[in-house]
């Protein structure tokens, strides 16, 4: 039992490698990363914000880049506007209650953003009708969009300005991939935005 489990270990372990490997060596990957983060330091910098959301495990990964946009990622430094639409069970129970389940990051959209903010709405399947609402949502604000999604993306392409498409269909590699760029790109904000030796604002 020991070896089977030893196996399982190192086999996903192997496969976390081969999707950062991967990820390293994909030129439209890296770009992505690199326009994803001048596209949120520039709303940030005008005075817009980041409006976060997904579904499950994307959910969680929404609510942890939004909380090191507001509170910080590798040092002390003002905090940066950036709110999770996963957050109030209020607000979600009663859009999903009166209105249905689909609609409830679109009806955050519409409430919150505005031209300038940036969207980042994440689906491993690119085929999460509340995500893909929330995407046209956002584009009839004016927002800047951007999903987070797998290697086809799904129905999530036509509605992204930009898009960061992991090369796999694994959903647990594809959620490691995408809490690590936006690992990245929170630092190169935070980087541009507040330099190191900045003062901190409490």
């Amino acid at each position: 039992m020991a070896d089977k489990s030893m196996t399982s270990i190192l086999g996903y372990l192997a496969q976390s490698r081969d999707i950062v490997e991967l990820s390293i060596k994909s030129e439209p990957f890296l770009a992505s990363v690199a326009a994803i983060t001048d596209a949120i330091e520039l709303s940030l910098r005008n005075g817009g914000k980041l409006l976060t959301c997904g579904n499950g495990g994307s959910a969680g990964d929404a609510q942890h880049i939004a909380g090191e946009f507001v509170s910080r990622l590798n040092y002390d430094r003002a905090p940066a506007a950036s709110i999770a639409l996963t957050t109030d069970t209020s607000v979600i129970t009663a859009i999903g209650n009166d209105y249905g389940y689909e609609h409830v990051f679109e009806r955050q959209v519409l409430a919150l953003g505005r031209p300038g903010d940036v969207l980042m709405a994440i689906s491993t399947s690119g085929r999460s009708p509340s995500i893909l609402k929330a995407m046209q949502a956002a584009r009839e604000r004016g927002m800047v969009v951007v999903g987070f999604t797998g290697k086809t993306g799904g129905s999530m392409p036509p509605l992204g300005d930009l898009m960061l498409h992991v090369p796999s269909d694994a959903t647990p590699l594809i959620q490691q991939i995408h809490i690590t760029a936006a690992h990245i790109i929170c630092g190169l904000v935070e980087e541009r935005l507040f330099p190191r030796g900045a003062t901190a604002v409490a």
